[in-house]
């Protein structure tokens, strides 16, 4: 009984240089595309930042020029205070 070498029967497949530069370009082609696709994304990720940082400089710029500065308010809670005495009455 005779047993075959199975690698013996297997045939070499050749692959020419065309081929192998065929698949190099479109192994290439699908790095570049994944590549382009992070890139847009971060792009649009960095814009909604810079969009969210200028909302809270925004806000910040609002609420400085909207608050009243610790000292006018220690000079107005003194002047009130003033007032009330004056007129007798008394503070809550």
């Amino acid at each position: 009984m005779k047993i075959k070498n199975k690698m013996t029967n297997k045939k070499e497949k050749r692959i020419t240089n065309r081929e192998l530069l065929d698949s190099l370009n479109r192994s290439f082609s699908k790095v570049e595309e994944k590549i382009d696709k992070i890139d847009t994304k971060i792009d649009t990720k960095v814009e909604e930042l810079k969009d969210k940082i200028q909302g809270v400089n925004k806000r910040i710029d609002d609420f400085a020029k909207t608050k009243a500065s610790k000292i006018t308010y220690k000079d107005l809670e003194k002047r009130m205070g003033f007032v009330e005495g004056k007129l007798e009455l008394k503070s809550k």
